[in-house]
């Protein structure tokens, strides 16, 4: 049962946090630079080997000793990602592998997780070229001891608040504007309230507490099938919780207190209490657009305009799912501005005991097409009922891949077409269904809704996107509305062979530098902020200290080395304004490859 439990849970979540398309699977194109092209949830094309090898050692930053039994890490677009395990000298080695480029990184508890070449907190690493029968000896990575923090939860009585889960969270520019975003460290309060965030980088942080209650039977019902809060006998609970609260006891990020840590430092007595507030409940109906109740459809309550930490108050709850009379009641929602979320899901159980498994599917019997529907709600302590959510078919588009100058691969069936929705207060995220691009090139995409990016994904090597028409619009970078229940065709994706490429060194005075950070962005300053931006990227250095960044579309653009920048700060224009000054400007066209000598600056 355990299996079970975790599967709903994470199934809730995922669902909750993505948008209305029936996809599963994330897509994106654009520049490449180091970076491997592999996303979850996508293996590579076909895995290759080769003859080159990887040896090296994972140390310790503090003694210069080996770690041992350290999780090493190597990615690439042909091998997807593969791991080995130091011995008892920090020893390691990956075998086999076929020439490229790829990333590596290390982690063991307790240490902060650092990828191969970088030197200073929340740094891209360097990647790793190789060619094929190449043996790279003393690609060694060494691991500083983790920082920590650490304190006591209570509830607005002094008690303990157990089971509870505490996250550190960091500001970062993502979707459009800087907000709080989860690191990935997470820890869970004892029975004394106690917790303790480990391996974290030296830098400033902020922690955020939500109380997961009973999320987890809340999922389970879900799961089997059942409603919540329908049916049964009915025991009191009382109409208050807790909000998403950070430290030192607020429920508004702008208001949160700065956590700093040095290397190796552990920040104690980090006490807070949660915030109680008045719990309402929302109960209502799902009609379809016939006009008839949707059974079996998952409502989730998604925070509006929310940061880290509102996505982390919808996955502890905030969800249920209809009856046959299409009825549903979510229990136990904070207050605040929500949209209800309404998609048809199949849920589904294989095995039995301790091996039984939980699996969800999208969409109707026999695999008919979902209808999806949302509505904003405000919640603010008082119950909301007789809730109409009118669910509508999505809109279809069809179109087909155009190929630059008559050539195309010669397998065409492993290529995605994703339409991911553009979310103005958030990152751009897809999960979604039919998209496979058939034999003779054409696609189908359904369930739509919205402003969308059409983009394609997997492509053969040698082959980067060009332009997206519809009936000779341009619609690559500003996307389409898509109405609910019209149909969209003459989509025209065209991929191109004439791809570009910016590489070069990097000079330090009179040296040849070996630890940098490209930038590269355009000379309009209007493409900066484009959802997903194909006109802005980074790269950082080879093991050779050269640089190389593919596939930027043809134009004008500036490019700069600076000493450090953070992961993902060069998507914030008001820094691509400060380095713009001291860039060198240089004109891309198609097919071209342009070698540059940048100073550091």
């Amino acid at each position: 049962m355990r299996i079970l439990r975790m599967a709903a849970v994470s199934v809730c979540a995922l669902l909750a946090a993505s948008d209305f398309s029936a996809a599963q699977q994330i897509i994106i194109n654009g520049p490449t630079t180091d970076m491997p092209a592999q996303l979850p949830g996508m293996g590579p094309r076909q895995p290759k080997t080769g003859t080159a090898r990887l040896r090296g050692r994972v140390l310790s930053t503090e003694t210069g000793g080996p770690v041992r039994r350290a999780q090493v890490r190597i990615t690439g677009p042909d091998i997807g990602s593969k791991s080995a395990m130091t011995d008892a000298e920090g020893r390691y080695e990956f075998r086999d592998l076929p020439g490229g480029r790829f990333n590596l990184s290390a982690n063991k508890a307790g240490y902060v997780t650092i990828q191969y070449g970088q030197t200073r907190p929340f740094e891209s690493g360097k990647a790793l070229d190789l060619t094929d029968g190449q043996l790279m000896e003393k690609a060694d990575i060494s691991l500083p001891r983790g920082s920590a923090i650490s304190g006591r939860l209570v509830d607005e009585f002094g008690d303990p608040v157990a089971e509870a889960v505490v996250n550190a969270m960091r500001s970062v520019w993502s979707g459009g504007r800087r907000r709080l975003q989860p690191t990935g460290r997470t820890a869970t309060t004892n029975d004394l309230g106690q917790f303790r965030i480990y391996g974290l980088s030296p830098g400033d942080y902020y922690v955020n507490a939500a109380f997961r209650g009973d999320a987890m039977e809340m999922a389970m019902a879900m799961g089997m099938g059942g409603s919540v809060g329908s049916g049964g006998p009915v025991g009191s609970n009382p109409n208050s919780g807790y909000a998403p609260t950070y430290f030192p006891g607020t429920a508004n990020g702008a208001e949160a207190q700065k956590v700093t840590l040095t290397v190796g430092q552990e920040a104690q007595n980090t006490d807070f209490a949660l915030l109680p507030v008045k719990l309402a409940k929302i109960a209502g109906t799902v009609i379809s657009s016939e006009g008839k109740p949707v059974e079996g459809s998952m409502i989730n309550a998604v925070p509006r305009n929310a940061d880290g930490a509102g996505m982390m108050m919808m996955m502890m709850g905030g969800n249920a799912r209809t009856d046959k009379n299409g009825n549903f009641t979510i229990p136990n929602v904070a207050p605040g501005d929500y949209t209800l979320q309404s998609r048809v899901m199949q849920f589904m159980t294989s095995g039995g005991g301790d091996n039984m498994m939980f699996t969800a599917r999208i969409g109707g019997d026999n695999g008919a097409e979902a209808e999806v529907g949302s509505l904003p709600v405000t919640v603010s302590g008082e119950d909301l009922s007789n809730v109409v959510i009118v669910t509508s078919k999505g809109a279809t588009a069809s179109g087909r891949l155009v190929f630059d100058e008559g050539s195309k691969p010669s397998a065409l069936t492993s290529i995605r077409v994703s339409a991911s929705a553009v979310d103005a207060e958030g990152p751009m995220v897809s999960f979604g269904g039919p998209g496979s691009v058939k034999a003779d090139g054409t696609f189908e995409l359904k369930s739509l809704g919205g402003t969308r990016i059409i983009r394609a994904g997997n492509l053969p090597a040698g082959w980067m996107l060009k332009s997206v028409r519809v009936n000779g619009n341009d619609i690559t970078d500003s996307g389409m509305d898509f109405k609910p229940g019209e149909t969209i065709s003459g989509i025209e994706v065209t991929l191109t062979s004439k791809l570009t490429e910016v590489n070069g060194t990097v000079k330090d005075g009179s040296q040849q530098a070996k630890d940098y950070t490209v930038v590269v962005f355009a000379d309009e300053p209007q493409k900066w902020t484009l959802p997903n931006s194909r006109y802005v990227t980074a790269t950082r250095p080879d093991q050779e200290g050269r640089f190389q960044i593919k596939n930027l579309p043809a134009g004008g653009y500036y490019a700069i080395a600076v000493d450090y920048l953070a992961q993902g700060e060069w998507n914030d224009p008001d820094v691509l304004e400060r380095l713009k000054p001291k860039a060198t400007s240089v004109s891309i066209g198609e097919g071209d490859t342009r070698t540059l000598n940048l100073t550091l600056r």
